[in-house]
């Protein structure tokens, strides 16, 4: 594997929604609902405006380094424009999918998973 410092931000975004994706449909099968109520819910968590919600979650005890790959991928100059959200939440959604990207490709699972603990600790209310 490439040394993940190395890869531009849209190849961290791109690995970094899958990661996070994987995350939440993980996370949704502890809740034991139909197949198709899952869907809904998996839709409601993976968007930018529900991912920028989750950056706000971790924001505070990111470190410099996990700052500044979110930063890089925030900044990304994307040719997609964002659906039913505003541009600031689409840029937060892609830095946030690029630090997961990171820390998936630098192998710090369990930095990955005490985050997205973080996360669906602040979501879990909202899918009761």
């Amino acid at each position: 594997m490439e040394n993940p410092n190395l890869l531009s931000p849209s190849v961290l975004a791109f690995v970094g929604d899958a990661v996070y994706t994987l995350y939440v449909r993980e996370a949704l099968s502890a809740v034991n609902r139909p197949s198709g109520e899952l869907h809904r819910l998996s839709v409601k968590l993976v968007n930018a405006t529900a991912q920028a919600k989750a950056y706000r979650l971790i924001e505070s005890i990111l470190s410099e380094k996990e700052i500044s790959v979110f930063k890089r991928g925030r900044n990304f100059h994307t040719h997609s424009s964002p659906k039913n959200s505003s541009g600031g939440d689409y840029h937060t959604a892609t830095g946030l999918e690029c630090l997961f990207g990171y820390l998936h490709l630098s192998k710090e699972k369990n930095r990955a998973d005490e985050l997205f603990g973080i996360i669906w600790n602040g979501f879990f209310e909202e899918l009761k």
